[in-house]
């Protein structure tokens, strides 16, 4: 016996899975991670409350897609400015749209970064991360410091100055790098790194 209920309809909102990432960054900025639910991303996009689990299965499901959006937009802000210029002026530049990502989206910023939150081995999730990654591991190839001659020299670069932005953006975020005294940009803080000659580069 063939089932008579009708078939489903599928929805005509355009791309849905998009509209409601955007939508849950836009209650992020403006509420904080608190007020994201669901039922709030469904009711911002204008669509039934069920359609952000149909499409996501859960709400760590959505914050996960939120969170590889944001890592997105990351690494757009980190690219912004360093296309030109020398290496030095590249990594300043890459180094600050680092930081003014935190501050500009603090909610999406700290989201991104939070296993309890999002399934941090989520394909999508993973492939934005490493891209946006991959901006720090262009800035940190062949900077002249003193653990150049390593043999993975890059990669200590690359885990240096994540450590430091990451770390000065956290801070930032908290309040903790004002502290009492006059606030600081990364440029501030930054020691005066050079770049070795391609030849005289670690193998």
């Amino acid at each position: 016996m063939q089932d008579a209920s009708p078939p489903k309809k599928p929805y005509h909102h355009g791309s849905l899975k998009e509209a409601l990432v955007a939508a849950g960054i836009e209650i992020l900025d403006a509420r904080g991670l608190e007020a994201l639910s669901l039922r709030a991303i469904a009711a911002h996009v204008g669509v039934s409350h069920t359609a952000p689990k149909n499409h996501f299965g859960s709400l760590k499901g959505l914050l996960t897609a939120i969170a590889a959006e944001g890592f997105a937009r990351h690494r757009a802000f980190m690219l912004d400015g360093a296309q030109g210029g020398d290496a030095k002026a590249r990594q300043y530049a890459a180094m600050q749209g680092y930081i003014r990502f935190a501050q500009v989206h603090p909610h999406l910023f700290r989201l991104m970064f939070s296993p309890a939150l999002c399934a941090m081995d989520d394909p999508d999730l993973m492939a934005a991360a490493r891209a946006s990654y991959g901006v720090l591991a262009s800035i940190a190839k062949g900077l002249d410091w003193d653990k150049s001659g390593a043999a993975d020299a890059d990669r200590r670069a690359e885990l240096m100055l994540w450590s430091l932005v990451h770390g000065y953006a956290m801070l930032s975020l908290s309040g903790s790098a004002q502290g009492t005294g006059a606030v600081l940009s990364i440029s501030d803080i930054m020691p005066d790194f050079g770049y070795l000659p391609k030849d005289h580069r670690a193998p």
